[in-house]
């Protein structure tokens, strides 16, 4: 990320309405998604970035088209986040796309059949 651009959130509960606002957020301002991390229990957070002004416009925009089709829950601005800032967006964004690890499975055992 560059150095001057800002960050935008919209957090959202369910799919469409974080769809809705990801889509109000990029057509009312020039400003790019940067990922959209579900939280928990259906809370999406849209992140974008971009420079303060357009995060500003987004962000406002994304909330009220969140509004009108569900929930928006939250929203914020970072003007020129830290570096360690943006660094725990990604770490946090990496874990969401890992896949879960593979279940143990239980080893096909003889069981006693019949057995009194």
């Amino acid at each position: 990320m560059a150095s001057k651009e800002s960050l935008g959130f919209v957090e959202t509960m369910g799919l469409v309405a974080a769809i809705e606002a990801a889509d109000a957020m990029v057509k009312a301002a020039r400003v790019r998604v940067k990922t959209v991390a579900n939280a928990d229990a259906g809370l999406l957070s849209v992140i974008c970035e971009g420079d303060l002004a357009a995060c500003n416009a987004a962000v406002n925009a994304g909330k009220a088209a969140a509004a009108a089709v569900g929930d928006c829950v939250g929203s914020n601005l970072i003007a020129r986040p830290d570096a360690d800032t943006d660094r725990l967006i990604e770490d946090y964004v990496d874990t969401l796309a890992e896949p879960p690890a593979p279940a143990a499975k239980k080893p096909a055992g003889k069981g006693k059949k019949g057995a009194k």
